[in-house]
């Protein structure tokens, strides 16, 4: 028997998954799962408020009045048309053009828009169309809007209460 005194390769252990190697990944893998999902929360509510309406009951009380009132709408067949564009400072210029079924200029009615913000009322804007001339046509200036989708509402109010109400979605470049 001969011995050599040759320096042996140490022998790489061979690697094996352990009960705590996978108590490592599944709480490292769901702790990663957890943080997403707080900063999404976190997110969500910090940039939407939630608030549609303060009372649904109170609201769902006027639906027939609200229905009634968008029957005698279409029943005068008004023609009210708006526009709104926004300049590079962040003014927007809103244009209404407001004739009756005949393509007379209305009389009689002050008409009123809003901006709102899809996920920020307290980025809306409100304001008052003032009349251009008698032909019919209001404007108004709003200022500090930013770019993006926004709905705009316009109010046309009479001596009986509110006599006109439209909402459109429109995207302010």
């Amino acid at each position: 028997m001969t011995t050599t005194n040759e320096p042996q390769a140490p022998q790489k252990e061979e690697f094996r998954l352990t009960g705590r190697h996978v108590l490592a990944i599944l709480v490292s893998v769901f702790g990663v799962i957890f943080c997403v999902n707080a900063y999404m929360i976190w997110r969500a509510v910090g940039s939407h408020p939630g608030t549609v309406t303060e009372s649904s009951y109170r609201d769902s009380q006027h639906f027939n009045t609200e229905i009634a009132a968008g029957r005698a709408q279409a029943e005068r067949a008004w023609k009210v048309t708006a526009h709104a564009d926004r300049n590079p400072d962040g003014r927007v210029h809103l244009a209404l053009e407001a004739l009756d079924a005949e393509g007379k200029p209305l009389s009689g009615v002050t008409f009123k828009a809003r901006l709102e913000h899809p996920a920020n009322r307290g980025l809306d804007k409100h304001t008052a169309l003032a009349p251009v001339d008698a032909g019919g046509h209001f404007e108004a200036w709003v200022g500090d809007v930013s770019a993006g989708k926004w709905t705009l509402v316009v109010e046309g109010d009479g001596e009986g209460g509110r006599l006109f109400l439209s909402n459109t979605a429109i995207m302010l470049h």
